[in-house]
């Protein structure tokens, strides 16, 4: 197709996704032509699928320090122009239900779709023009950007490139952003599974997995990252709220240690003047803090050396620092997002451009990664936001 066939906008987005519709109506509604491209049949199809299908959309308590990141700043900048209160308040305008579960998180009170449609109506209402069913078959850049698209060509002066990570392949997740990164020259921090169920060595998988669905309420920990949540065992390892934050952080031969009774002393009994010291009174002291199955395991497992008080502390203190060596994770089907991506000291914190003029990353494919509890969500607003903005603020006035 040549040039005078090819359809020009100010701003090709690829990606739509909850950081690509943002940044789409961030622009459109500032005047910039915009279009929207994505290889999926419609919009929005993790945002569907997230919280269980009632979307966590945002959290109250976003703070820099809920993101991992090789910048532990970058995400500053962004978060403190577009906030959890911005979005809440685009909800609220458009009439949709929701309320607040524990931790701050905001959760749609009907179904996931309603902040997809909001979305789409935002767009509607800022001209937005979505192409989905689109391929991207290449990139190329002169003077402006040029896609070549299973559905023609497109041009525009800025390119904002949203897809996101390689989580959740069977949604449809690709490499296609890191290429596209590669492509200009761009660095990127080596991506990985994160918020990813772990996954036992075999010795353990044998001591451990047959109590699959067993919960308890633990701290993990890795270095200075503790997280106080619900621990899971699977039938190939851990999950839980607990095991998924502290998946982020972990590498591959590292310990995690697990605090199996936070602020509770299982001895304290036993160690009393004229205490019965046995395992039964242990176990029965153990059943309190651990659910049942789980405490008569670890009674078999991790049984007492002794009755000595020096024993039950040395038992004590494994009860609140068992570590644990995964063998691996799950891997990037069952991830929630994905750690690393795009290098941030190549993008500019305020705009989200990088130093490629007009070509933007924002959202997942960037490497900053959220807690689990609508932080994610809230990056993929706010850094959508920041480029939106920015190209609206540089774009030429229509004519």
């Amino acid at each position: 197709m040549n040039e005078s066939q090819a359809q020009k906008f100010d701003v090709l987005i690829v990606g739509a996704g909850a950081a690509g519709l943002m940044c789409a109506i961030e622009a459109g509604k500032h005047g910039c032509r915009v279009a929207l491209l994505d290889h999926a049949e419609r919009p929005g199809k993790k945002i569907l699928i997230s919280g269980g299908g009632r979307c966590n959309f945002t959290n109250r308590h976003t703070r820099p320090e809920n993101f991992l990141s090789a910048n532990p700043h970058f995400a500053k900048s962004a978060l403190a122009r577009y906030t959890p209160s911005d979005f809440l308040a685009l909800v609220e305008r458009h009439g949709i239900a929701w309320h607040e579960k524990h931790l701050g998180q905001l959760f749609c009170d009907r179904s996931a779709s309603d902040v997809v449609q909001m979305l789409l109506r935002e767009c509607a209402e800022a001209g937005v023009r979505i192409f989905c069913s689109t391929e991207i078959e290449t990139v190329s850049r002169d003077d402006a950007f040029h896609l070549r698209t299973s559905r023609g060509e497109f041009h525009a002066p800025a390119l904002v490139i949203a897809t996101g990570g390689l989580s959740i392949p069977k949604m449809g997740a690709t490499g296609f952003g890191y290429e596209v990164a590669r492509q200009f020259g761009l660095k990127i921090v080596e991506p990985r599974p994160a918020l990813v169920p772990l996954v036992f060595s075999s010795a353990d998988q044998a001591r451990w997995c047959d109590l699959a669905g067993v919960s308890t309420e633990v701290v993990a920990a890795i270095g200075r990252q503790r997280f106080t949540e619900k621990m899971l065992v699977t039938h190939r390892g851990l999950s839980g709220p607990a095991v998924l934050q502290i998946s982020s952080y972990w590498r591959e031969g590292e310990a995690i240690e697990f605090d199996l009774a936070p602020k509770m002393d299982a001895t304290a009994e036993l160690r009393a003047p004229q205490a019965r010291r046995e395992s039964a009174a242990l176990r029965t002291s153990l059943r309190t803090i651990l659910p049942h199955r789980l405490a008569d395991r670890w009674m078999e497992v991790y049984s007492p050396s002794g009755w000595s008080t020096a024993a039950l502390a040395e038992w004590e203190k494994r009860l609140h620092r068992w570590n644990v060596v995964p063998e691996t994770t799950e891997g990037y089907a069952k991830a929630e997002v994905t750690a690393g991506g795009v290098d941030t000291g190549e993008l500019s914190a305020k705009t989200m451009e990088s130093r490629v003029p007009g070509l933007f990353f924002i959202g997942e494919v960037v490497d900053v990664t959220g807690h689990l509890g609508g932080f994610n969500f809230q990056w993929a607003w706010a850094s959508g936001a920041a480029a939106g903005r920015s190209i609206a603020a540089t774009a030429p006035l229509p004519a």
